[in-house]
């Protein structure tokens, strides 16, 4: 929940990309997207945006000085793909590489930008296999990845990997995260034998819901776990299902890994403490005095079971009218208690150097439930090598060919290994 260190998507895509030809209107808006990011003039792209995209993203123009020195100037734009109102666009900076989400409506304006990490096809390992998966739960449509061993013999573990807080989607990228955590999570339990699934959340990516975004409440997320964990317990290439929650994913995890179709959990990057006070430490760490205090107050007005509409819009991006119910039913959960429901193998997972969830979650959360704990020195929350500077530890959240720590998969792959 820290402030977004590049472009955050305020409008959900779900339809599949197919080759088509790029608008001309799209043409010239990224055409003017690179000339004004280059000259240092944020709010020339800024007077461009819809008026929904202007409310949603009130420090665009910080954001994306912030954005410029940690990636430098965009040296070419080259069009991807198009579908419907959504163009990708590789865009290679002076220091990465990524992928450019642009949606314009019928006036032009933009209503969706996104920089998302830029996978050469060409680079896919050919150890693994990866299919689409997708499942119907009452109230929406899930859609994920299934990665299998290229040289799977036999029934194999399962791992479900549940994603953390906010727009995060299959690969773990949204809201400040482009590491491709989840992606790459996936490929190195590929080739140590182990298959996984990963998805897009409730109203990400591919994944939708028929409810909208003020009626969401986070009993939810249990939902759709639930619906592949039945998936995966029914087909059987799958020895044993085992559900990894990363951050947020962590307290979803382990309540719905105290249901018996789930042999064992890993928590990773969990937080011991209920989400008030999670929230409240982020806020206060990465927000000023004043949006902290208003975030305060949405806390309070919460407490008394109502939604707080006076809401600035600096604050916008984690605590909008919208989203304070699934706030508020997120916050009814203590993580302490719902581990100790939870009557099956654990692994508990923890960087050092999280700037996000505190060191000493682990040997809380283990505290309240006898179990297997790994402090993986010099990880993050992005579960990857990274020193306590700040600066250069948020640097590593869009870095996306930066591997995974690899004591945290070798932890990880052990303790399944070992698994009765």
């Amino acid at each position: 929940m820290t402030k977004v260190s590049f472009f955050l998507v305020t409008f959900l895509f779900a339809s599949r990309l197919f080759a088509q030809a790029e608008p001309p209107k799209y043409m010239q808006a990224v055409a003017q997207f690179e000339k004004f990011y280059n000259n240092n003039k944020p709010d020339s792209i800024f007077s461009r945006f819809s008026p929904e995209l202007r409310s949603a993203l009130p420090e665009f123009a910080a954001q994306t000085m912030q954005l410029k020195t940690q990636l430098g100037s965009l040296s070419k734009l080259e069009f991807y793909k198009y579908d419907s109102s959504l163009a990708l666009y590789k865009a290679s900076f002076q220091n990465a590489v990524f992928l450019l989400n642009i949606s314009l409506n019928d006036k032009g304006q933009l209503t969706g930008l996104k920089l998302s990490p830029y996978i050469d096809e060409a680079k896919e390992d050919p150890a693994i296999i990866e299919s689409p998966v997708l499942v119907k739960t009452f109230s929406s449509v899930i859609s994920g990845t299934l990665t299998m061993p290229k040289s799977a013999a036999g029934k194999i573990p399962v791992v479900l990997i549940i994603g953390a807080a906010g727009s995060v989607d299959r690969d773990g990228n949204g809201g400040n995260l482009a590491a491709n955590d989840y992606k790459l999570l996936a490929a190195a339990l590929g080739k140590s034998g182990i298959a996984s699934v990963r998805y897009d959340k409730r109203m990400v990516g591919q994944s939708t819901t028929s409810a909208k975004e003020k009626d969401m409440r986070f009993d939810d997320y249990f939902e759709d776990a639930f619906g592949l964990i039945d998936m995966l317990n029914k087909d059987a290439r799958f020895s044993k299902v085992i559900v990894l929650g990363h951050g947020q994913g962590s307290l979803v995890g382990m309540i719905v890994s105290s249901d018996e179709r789930v042999n064992s959990f890993i928590s990773v990057e969990g937080a011991y403490l209920g989400a008030d006070k999670v929230l409240t430490a982020q806020i206060n760490r990465t927000y000023p005095k004043y949006l902290a205090d208003g975030f305060k107050d949405v806390l309070d007005t919460l407490r008394r079971g109502r939604v707080n509409y006076k809401v600035d819009p600096g604050l916008y991006a984690v605590a909008r009218p919208s989203i304070q119910m699934l706030i508020m039913t997120w916050c009814r959960y203590d993580p302490q208690e719902k581990i100790k429901e939870v009557k099956k193998p654990i692994l508990i997972v923890q960087g050092s150097t999280d700037l996000e969830i505190d060191a000493v979650s682990a040997e809380r959360l283990k505290k309240a439930k006898t179990t297997a704990i790994a402090i993986i020195n010099g990880m993050n929350y992005a579960l990857k090598e990274a020193p306590l500077d700040k600066d250069a530890n948020l640097a590593t959240y869009t870095k996306p060919d930066l591997p995974l720590k690899p004591e945290f998969v070798t932890a990880v792959v052990d303790f399944i290994n070992k698994l009765p």
